[in-house]
């Protein structure tokens, strides 16, 4: 892909209760949350009788673009998924939401996140004699559910999310219910939303950002609490709080660089947190330039943040086309080569003759930076300044975001100075941690209590990565407790 320098998108999720034509708002819902994932999308519906599907490659609109497809998905109640594989490969048996029937009725469930225990629950299940049908990490909870001993689905639910060590968040739709789930840190998000529901009733929403909410009308609640349960009936909506209150560590590149610009989290407004990273950025690394320039789509808020504070002319110095996803020829060296000119384009009369500071929200590879930089000042730019609205991406993900191997990240294995030589650049500076936290709203980051999950930054990783460490007496002793 041309954008394979970037963090790739989680998943996103969403739910509707007591809500007419459920299956076309789910739609819309997942529309509006497709940056989180666009190689798979799917939905499932209930009707008070029965459980409806449809699950596809590719985008939302791709899928639920015909009558025939949506007269298929009737109910008043439905769950849906936009899928980006951070594990599993993207065939149909992988596209979420997974469907299940157990004793006391049929379980949808869509997964947002990753587990960091998921292999090694998944052997232990694998000997007790559980078949699974897809290689994600989703399917060990509907696994954990069927072996629970406990009566009722909510207990069973409890039950599994307490053998999971990991970041997610779930949406879920049984027979009677639309449960929501969110870890015990609240890395990933989760949110509740309130619609006019049918018959004069309430409707209830739950998604992964409020600009899910906005596109169906829907007015926001509240963010679904770390650790909680939500359990929505036609009696309202029950909370339930299996684990004891921990520190909060909501991901903090949610601000940075995947929530929509539109959406509010944790009552931040993205749009207004990326433009005082920006603001805070410029206050960091002043330079002398006659235009900021963002990198669109993701450093626009940064790089106006920037220019405010700096005094500095906001241009738009790259266009991007929008209608570009895939190379659509055979993408040999040359064309691999050429593919960021395919998504992005130099505005020559803005950056000819120019002091030009391009403002993206980081570096991963760096591969697209270099291009970028080479294609700025072929266009006749004097100077080119990088400044980036995150710290030095160091650390893998292990949390639900894509990320490559810590070997391949450019910041794990260069100085800043052989960073800015690598791309290109004059001069290339990132916004510190400290004054990432300043811009959020923190006074410092708290090193025995950070606000948020960093580790991408700082390689202080709050969730045990059990999978990568992997102790043999870890092993049986699970083995043991499932048998």
């Amino acid at each position: 892909m041309i954008d394979d320098d970037k963090p790739h998108e989680e998943c996103g999720v969403f739910g509707v209760w007591n809500v007419t034509d459920a299956a076309a708002i789910t739609a819309l819902g997942l529309h509006a949350l497709q940056h989180r994932g666009q190689e798979a999308t799917g939905i499932v519906t209930h009707d008070g009788v029965r459980f409806h599907a449809h699950k596809g490659l590719g985008l939302v609109g791709d899928n639920y673009g015909d009558a025939k497809t949506m007269a298929g998905l009737p109910g008043m109640r439905g769950i849906g998924h936009n899928r980006y594989a951070t594990t599993g490969e993207t065939v149909l048996r992988n596209v979420q939401p997974l469907f299940a029937e157990f004793e006391f009725g049929g379980l949808a469930v869509g997964h947002n996140g990753n587990l960091t225990n998921a292999h090694t629950l998944r052997k232990a299940l694998t000997r007790r004699g559980c078949l699974f049908q897809s290689t994600m990490d989703s399917e060990v909870f509907v696994h954990l559910i069927a072996i629970s001993l406990y009566a009722n689905v909510i207990d069973r639910l409890i039950d599994a999310i307490k053998q999971v060590i990991g970041a997610y968040s779930l949406v879920a739709l049984t027979n009677e219910q639309l449960i929501g789930v969110r870890d015990p840190l609240g890395v990933r998000p989760l949110i509740l939303g309130r619609l006019h529901g049918a018959d004069g009733k309430a409707g209830w929403v739950l998604a992964s950002e409020t600009c899910a909410l906005d596109i169906v009308g829907a007015d926001f609640v509240r963010d679904v609490e770390p650790g909680e349960i939500v359990v929505i009936d036609d009696a309202g909506v029950q909370s339930i709080r299996p684990f004891a209150v921990q520190n909060p560590r909501f991901c903090v590149f949610e601000y940075i660089y995947f929530a929509r610009p539109d959406s509010v989290m944790e009552g931040i407004s993205v749009y207004a947190a990326r433009k005082l990273i920006g603001a805070q950025l410029a206050h960091e690394s002043p330079t002398l330039a006659d235009v900021v320039v963002p990198v669109p789509d993701s450093g626009v808020p940064a790089a106006m943040g920037f220019a405010e504070a700096s005094g500095i002319a906001f241009e738009l110095g790259i266009i991007r086309n929008h209608y570009v996803g895939r190379t659509f020829i055979e993408p040999t060296d040359q064309i691999r080569h050429l593919g960021v000119r395919l998504k992005h384009s130099a505005n020559r009369a803005i950056l000819e003759g120019k002091r030009v500071v391009l403002v993206d929200d980081s570096i991963v590879r760096g591969t697209t930076s270099q291009k970028i930089v080479e294609m700025v000042r072929a266009a006749g730019a004097r100077e080119v300044h990088m400044r980036i609205a995150g710290p030095p991406t160091t650390h893998s993900c292990f949390y639900g975001i894509d990320t490559p191997e810590r070997g391949k990240l450019l910041a794990a294995r260069n100085s800043v100075a052989e960073m800015a030589k690598l791309i290109g650049v004059d001069s290339l500076a990132f916004i510190s941690i400290a004054g990432l936290y300043r811009a959020l709203g923190r006074e410092a980051r708290n090193p025995k209590a950070p606000a948020f999950c960093d580790a991408c930054f700082t390689g202080e990783y709050p969730i045990a990565l059990t999978d990568h460490a992997e102790p043999r007496d870890a092993q049986l002793s699970l083995l043991a407790a499932l048998t």
